[in-house]
């Protein structure tokens, strides 16, 4: 199956639906011993503290700081010896965290709404992102280069709750004369499924999916969800379970810590950051290292942006994508059903376990 397969990758745990990508990688991290001040004091335990994180995907610059940290050494500094665990087909991350077998896993906004929905115990410690770069896309040959010319066109969906909804709105946001369209669900990748011609339009994180097809010699049109009147979001963010995090508050301190450290690193040297994540990586993830510069170049910017520090999250950021999701039935009870009680959505997030941001 084609590395193009970048449907922002949330889709994999909404409703406990099918996962686009149908793989199972395993691959050996090898981290070496620089140090470096944190602001936040390592442990002082002579026994490291074994602490597994699990990925959403196949490495890309989405995880780097994970990797950086790793590699630096800075884990290790805290008094952490990490465990990065592969993305499976067969158990999401976020159920892997949810039942303790993870203490940290890489997720997203609306698998983290639907999974709270379930009843599952798990909370965004930090956002990875600070805005969302995800977009509609379509082959720049297939003409059709506007929103307004994909009403009534076919999506290459993944069977989510949250995608008609979605979709509607930026359909019905500038120009198309309604928010109608054939919403077929396929697990082909989303470049793969626009060049076979059964779909016109799909969605891709600017980031990964779009520079990958670049690389590819691939022209898309990017229509990004911000631009059509879909609200902002924390577009990937780490997730805990919350009795882990009360049993072990020390341990999440010391972890966030260095992850903090690490993607504030990778935010201001982009291509050493690129060139860990590149070695990390398993062989064939990316054409090149240049693909991965340019990806890294464009996911750091993306770390910080205009947040002052790393991680922070706002109840306002936190509150207004999971709503838009309740308000168009997109967040599903274990009956499959629409949800009638609007979420918490205070308790969806903590910044506690950051480091102080002044």
């Amino acid at each position: 199956m084609s590395m193009l397969s970048t449907f922002r990758q949330k889709a994999y745990s909404k409703g406990n639906v099918a996962p686009l990508f149908l793989l199972t990688l395993v691959f050996f991290l090898v981290s070496c011993g620089a140090t470096s001040n944190t602001g936040t004091p390592p442990s002082t335990s002579t026994t490291p503290t074994e602490v597994k994180v699990v990925l959403d995907y196949l490495p890309n610059a989405n995880d780097t700081g994970i990797f950086v940290a790793q590699s630096k050494g800075w884990y290790k500094q805290q008094g952490i010896n990490l465990t990065i665990l592969p993305y499976s087909n067969n158990v999401f991350p976020d159920q892997l965290v949810s039942s303790g077998k993870a203490d940290f896993g890489v997720s997203f906004a609306e698998s983290l709404a639907q999974d709270r929905a379930l009843g599952q115990p798990l909370i965004s410690v930090a956002a990875i992102f600070q805005h969302d770069t995800t977009g509609v896309v379509t082959l720049k040959s297939s003409g059709l280069d506007s929103i307004a010319k994909l009403a009534g066109k076919t999506y290459a969906g993944n069977g989510t709750a949250y995608e008609p909804g979605l979709i509607s709105q930026i359909l019905s946001c500038r120009g198309a004369t309604n928010g109608k369209f054939q919403n077929i669900t396929t697990r082909t990748d989303p470049v793969s499924a626009l060049q076979s011609k059964k779909f016109d339009f799909a969605i891709m994180e600017q980031g990964f999916g779009v520079i990958q097809a670049k690389f590819r010699g691939i022209e898309l049109n990017i229509f990004p969800f911000i631009d059509y009147c879909v609200p902002d979001v924390y577009e990937e963010i780490i997730i805990s379970n919350e009795p882990f995090l009360k049993a072990h508050p020390d341990v999440a301190h010391r972890f966030m810590a260095a992850t903090a450290q690490s993607y504030t690193y990778a935010a201001q040297h982009a291509q050493e950051a690129a060139n860990i994540l590149f070695a990390a990586a398993p062989q064939g993830f990316f054409t090149s290292q240049q693909e991965a510069q340019a990806s890294q170049a464009f996911q750091s910017a993306q770390y910080i942006n205009d947040g002052k520090c790393w991680g922070q999250q706002t109840l306002q950021r936190a509150t207004d994508y999971p709503r838009f999701m309740f308000t168009h039935q997109g967040i599903v009870d274990a009956n499959h059903e629409p949800i009638t009680k609007e979420p918490d959505y205070a308790a969806s997030f903590t910044n506690d376990f950051l480091p102080s941001c002044t």
